[in-house]
């Protein structure tokens, strides 16, 4: 009997579970939130709203952004990693997600499982930043000086454990640069800090600055990358500016709560790759500087994973101590 009940029991479960899923292939049947765990403004946060826009106009329902700023960005993805597995609720990061383990000894949310890859898209490389009236015309000039002052140059990001901070420790340890990390709220106070002279460059992604760039307020010294962007075609990459072992490139991505069905995800990964694929969408990426490409699924997970081996070799390299 007790055999009976348990395989009844399995039965009704299984047959739950397929009618929901079934279910959920008509999502998105009202709002999804997306969590930006960052201050509005940033690169992730712009790139964001403008695939929560597409995603509006191709399925009906709304998709909207809601900023959750603090704690290097886990405020927001322990929000989301909290919430119901259904769709609604969605977390947009970037490559900072694969860097969180090297800044935190514990996070408040279990990191391997609690939040599964849906997808990563629009690509953008790193550069390096400085105002527009800055002596420094090279990336050359910006190493040569670092070394001939030690600790007169800082730079800014926003906020120790970011990709910026990362991303800049990298840079110095293949290019010969040496400078002081400062550390802002958000990324947009850390441009400000750049433009008042406070600090003398920063890295960014390129989404985050092209608005200053084609303002005339900054100048960019080198991109990241295969091949120079046509949104600068002047500006040489890492490797014609004297540092070729310098590759790091930033995404936007989403992730969703354990639990969320399959068929959500696929349906998530379509329309994700439809929006990024629709000529509208891939001029707005191309004019942030960024390649309008998806990765997603299996794809995205390992590029997390191959990210997360590259920001642990940088931690351990520069010793940078978790919180």
């Amino acid at each position: 009997m007790r055999r009976i009940h348990t395989s009844l029991g399995a039965a009704l479960a299984l047959t739950f579970a397929m009618a929901h899923a079934m279910a959920q292939t008509g999502y998105p049947d009202k709002a999804v939130k997306i969590v930006v765990p960052y201050l509005p403004g940033g690169a992730v946060d712009q790139v964001t709203r403008r695939i929560a826009q597409k995603l509006t106009e191709q399925t009906g329902q709304s998709f909207f952004v809601e900023n959750k700023a603090g704690g290097t960005g886990t405020i927001g993805a322990n929000q989301v990693a909290r919430s119901p597995g259904d769709g609604y609720t969605l977390l947009a990061n970037d490559t900072t997600y694969s860097i969180l383990p090297q800044v935190f000894k514990k996070l408040s949310w279990d990191y391997a499982n609690d939040l599964v890859p849906v997808a990563g898209f629009n690509f953008a490389p790193t550069t390096v930043v400085v105002a527009a009236n800055s002596p420094f015309k090279t990336l050359g000039d910006l190493v040569a000086y670092s070394q001939a002052n030690p600790g007169k140059l800082n730079y800014g990001t926003g906020g120790a454990g970011t990709m910026p901070h990362f991303a800049t420790e990298a840079l110095q340890g293949a290019s010969g640069l040496k400078a002081t990390h400062v550390p802002f709220k958000g990324a947009g106070e850390a441009t400000l800090a750049l433009l008042g002279g406070t600090i003398d460059f920063q890295i960014a992604s390129t989404p985050g600055v092209m608005g200053q760039v084609r303002g005339g307020k900054v100048r960019l010294l080198a991109v990241s990358g295969e091949q120079r962007l046509k949104a600068v075609p002047d500006v040489p990459t890492f490797a014609q500016a004297g540092a070729p072992g310098y590759k790091v490139v930033n995404f936007t991505g989403l992730w969703a709560p354990k639990g969320t069905p399959e068929a959500v995800l696929s349906k998530l990964r379509q329309e994700i790759t439809k929006a990024m694929a629709s000529a509208d969408v891939q001029t707005f990426a191309t004019d942030l500087g960024a390649v309008p490409g998806v990765l997603s699924g299996t794809a995205f997970a390992d590029k997390l994973k191959a990210d997360a081996q590259l920001w642990e070799s940088v931690a351990v390299k520069v010793g940078i101590e978790k919180q």
